[in-house]
């Protein structure tokens, strides 16, 4: 029954946005406190004994911090908020979820949480720095805005890393409690996913001069992201012995906080790409989970 409930969870959170976007457009302020709480969560699992770099690690997020802009220099010859979208769903971190799906495809469950911290951290650092190139910035200058954007992503990104590992060395036994419910995180994620997908589907619904092409074609650059991005990690992950969990680095992204940065730190319409990016990407892994029951069953 939980099982159930697990597997309806996403079209449910997603209907609900959608439907009740007059209210629960209303609690995006709660989304970067949800992202910091599921982060905690996550990190309260993760002991810097388990850390362990590896040459992956550095060529997949080599390719999301360079392969944002080499992206968004060729679609923004298209569209400049096109570019946007497809900037922040290649620059976005890995989803908190991928090592679920990771272990459940068979990968190397700790070479994905390890990425995990690693992709969290360089993207802390470098959001502030690209955005104001390419956000709604112009009153600020480049010093200025990336003071703000720092102030408003370390904290979401590095802070719950700080405080979950000082939790370990001083209060181990209620981090010990705290990882030992997973499903608050994905219960968590749940209702953040709800609340971005009403205050996109309010943005969409309430814009004054609604250009659809653009909204379809950010959805459509999402789709091509999305599968070059498993397929990229997947072909460097063979490399090093493990296309799963490399693919799954790649290419599952932690779209809540994409969703949010792009509202808050580029043009609004642009969050329609990492919105879209949440189908795809799961549809992607359901394939995947089922070719994976396939083989067992065969």
């Amino acid at each position: 029954m939980l099982q159930t409930i697990k597997n309806w969870t996403l079209p449910i959170a997603l209907i609900i946005g959608i439907i009740a976007y007059p209210w629960v457009s209303r609690l995006i302020i709660l989304a970067p406190y949800i992202i910091f709480i599921m982060l905690f969560i996550t990190f309260c699992r993760l002991s810097p004994r388990d850390i362990h770099i590896r040459p992956a690690h550095i060529w997949l997020l080599l390719i999301q911090l360079i392969g944002c802009w080499l992206i968004y220099g060729i679609v923004s010859l298209y569209h400049p908020i096109v570019a946007q979208g497809a900037f922040i769903c290649v620059l976005a971190p890995t989803a908190i979820s991928a090592a679920v799906i990771t272990g459940m495809l068979g990968g190397n469950v700790a070479f994905l949480t390890s990425y995990l911290l690693v992709c969290n951290i360089g993207v802390a650092i470098a959001a502030p720095l690209f955005f104001p190139f390419i956000g709604p910035h112009a009153e600020m200058s480049f010093v200025e805005a990336f003071f703000y954007i720092c102030k408003k992503i370390g904290p979401v990104l590095l802070l719950p890393l700080l405080l979950a590992w000082i939790a370990q060395y001083y209060i181990p036994k209620v981090t010990k409690a705290i990882a030992n419910f997973p499903s608050l995180s994905f219960y968590l994620w749940a209702i953040a996913l709800t609340i971005v997908t009403g205050n996109t589907v309010k943005f969409l619904v309430e814009q004054e001069n609604p250009n659809y092409k653009v909204e379809i074609s950010l959805a459509v650059i999402a789709l091509i992201i999305c599968a070059a991005q498993f397929l990229l990690g997947r072909r460097i992950g063979k490399h090093y012995g493990d296309p799963v969990s490399c693919g799954q680095g790649l290419g599952q992204k932690n779209t809540i906080l994409a969703i949010w940065m792009a509202q808050t730190y580029l043009n609004p319409i642009s969050s329609v790409a990492p919105a879209a990016y949440v189908l795809w990407q799961n549809c992607i892994n359901s394939y995947q989970l089922w070719r994976k029951g396939r083989k067992k069953m065969g």
